[in-house]
């Protein structure tokens, strides 16, 4: 995929969702921090049934670290692996209170510090909690960015270091949602729905049910704007 086609694919997702944000309810850094931990290998559905009780009850280290083992556990119990997220978010609100007054620090290295905090969350608090062109990779985006064509890698960090020079800087701060509502919602795993995919034109996967150019969302808008060239066809 080359610069042109990169652009045209960001602007097509913007123009469907200029502000796109994370589907995990919070609003603080730190109930971000707690949903993104419970959130591993668990849905943001599932993870939000929990948060909603936990939440108004305690929402800072220092009252989730009241709460103890057993009266955090009581919430979280339904997200697979708990007992494991229970004794990483315990143990990262008391570093929390002891290192940095009860505040979640915006920077990497503190942030992995952090137990339960590796390079992809630390990447999702420094992007949707302090606003700064990250790329976390989850195998949401893993899987779209080499379909795509964006960046191929056979790792995580491979896709992130691929993304980071792909995307035209003005996209970057909102391209990891985007490309992850893309591959939750249309080019998932086992079916992706190539026929109501807004950038299949662009698309380098070779899926047989790929529909000419014309017929794709957004591009018979754009093909018959005035001034804007005729979308083309191809991978």
């Amino acid at each position: 995929m080359n610069e042109r086609q990169r652009r045209e694919l960001f602007e097509r997702f913007k123009a469907r969702n200029p502000r796109p944000a994370t589907e995990l309810e919070h609003s603080t850094p730190f109930e971000l921090l707690v949903a993104v931990i419970l959130s591993a290998q668990a849905t943001d559905k599932g993870v939000n049934i929990a948060t909603r009780k936990l939440f108004p009850v305690a929402h800072t280290p220092a009252q989730i670290l009241a709460l103890g083992c057993e009266g955090l556990t009581a919430y979280v119990r339904t997200i697979g692996l708990y007992p494991a997220k229970v004794k990483n978010i315990l143990a990262t609100c008391a570093l929390l209170v002891e290192r940095h007054g009860g505040e979640v620090p915006p920077d990497r290295d503190a942030l992995e510090k952090l137990p339960g905090v590796g390079r992809k969350t630390a990447n999702v608090m420094l992007n949707s909690a302090f606003g700064e062109p990250t790329m976390p990779v989850d195998t949401h985006i893993f899987r779209v960015a080499n379909r795509l064509g964006l960046a191929h890698g056979t790792n995580p960090r491979q896709v992130e270091d691929g993304l980071l020079r792909a995307v035209p800087p003005e996209y970057l701060l909102h391209a990891h949602h985007w490309l992850l509502l893309h591959g939750r919602y249309t080019c998932t795993a086992r079916k992706p729905n190539c026929p109501a995919c807004p950038v299949a034109d662009l698309c380098e996967y070779r899926a047989r049910n790929l529909p000419a150019a014309t017929a794709l969302p957004l591009a018979r808008k754009q093909a018959s704007a005035p001034g804007r060239p005729r979308a083309r066809g191809g991978r």
